[in-house]
């Protein structure tokens, strides 16, 4: 039996997922999962600014996707953060997309952890990513009349970490950061919902990255991960990217306020 699908609303699913004629904006390109989802948001039709301190990285990833234009960027220099927003914002009259990508891991052990170095990880993993996203919604909403969408997605990325111990990896100032994205994330959807602008998180489990450098090398620990994951086995390069795009596109257009876990089952242990 076919289906007649002409009327759904839904659409197609390339015109579901496609973001052609979208602007995005990455942080932590330059490397890992950023890498990945810049990439992932070009090869659906977006124009990404992918934003990072290594412009030579950033270079290389534009070399392969025309439509990503490389933006070195300090995203813990207000700034920074302010012309990265400002730059993509009036290159194309507005941005549809934020991936608050950008982070870094702390000290795994608290009492190796000092003050300065907490709010350091909090700087990076939390505050770039309020500032960049209440700046965005600055822009989208100055010219617009209070009962008009702006529709726009911010997606930030956590972490397992952030929801469960993850002892003896992970660190205090680093979960302290992550939970901080999963409360940051909620609160901002209930603020902005009627605004149109959607935000969710996205929260990895153990990938090979340069933030897990030698988690995987090491035997000891590689196998921690396969014997507490249920599909016994680490991240693969590419497993993340999916939900990203799910949340940038129109496919999620009546998602907000969400955690998606991607992370193998070892949250639902």
């Amino acid at each position: 039996m076919t289906i007649d699908t002409s009327d759904h609303p839904g659409g197609s699913p390339a015109a579901l997922f496609g973001l052609a004629g979208k602007t995005a904006v990455v942080t932590g390109a330059s490397s890992g999962l950023g890498l990945g989802f810049a990439a992932t948001l070009a090869g659906a039709g977006a124009t990404v600014y992918a934003a990072a301190r290594r412009l030579d990285r950033l270079q290389e990833l534009a070399d392969k996707y025309p439509s990503v234009v490389p933006f070195r960027c300090d995203v813990t220099d207000d700034a920074d953060r302010r012309a990265l927003i400002d730059t993509a914002f009036d290159a194309a009259g507005s941005v549809d997309i934020l991936v608050n990508n950008a982070g870094m891991a702390g000290p795994p052990h608290a009492e190796q952890e000092t003050p300065e170095g907490f709010a350091r990880i909090l700087d990076l993993n939390l505050l770039a990513g309020f500032h960049l996203s209440t700046h965005l919604v600055t822009r989208l909403t100055e010219n617009a009349a209070d009962d008009t969408p702006v529709n726009a997605s911010i997606i930030n990325i956590a972490s397992v970490v952030g929801l469960v111990s993850t002892a003896p990896i992970g660190g205090a100032s680093y979960a302290a950061s992550k939970a901080g994205t999963l409360g940051m994330t909620r609160e901002l959807a209930g603020q902005w919902g009627r605004r149109g602008v959607r935000v969710n998180a996205v929260v990895p489990g153990w990938f090979d990255t340069e933030m897990t450098d030698g988690l995987f090398t090491n035997e000891k620990s590689a196998g921690w991960v396969r014997r507490n994951t249920m599909l016994g086995r680490g991240g693969r390069e590419g497993e993340v990217d999916g939900a990203v795009l799910f949340l940038s596109s129109d496919a999620s257009s009546y998602v907000t306020g969400q955690t998606l876990v991607v992370d193998g089952g070892w949250t639902a242990r």
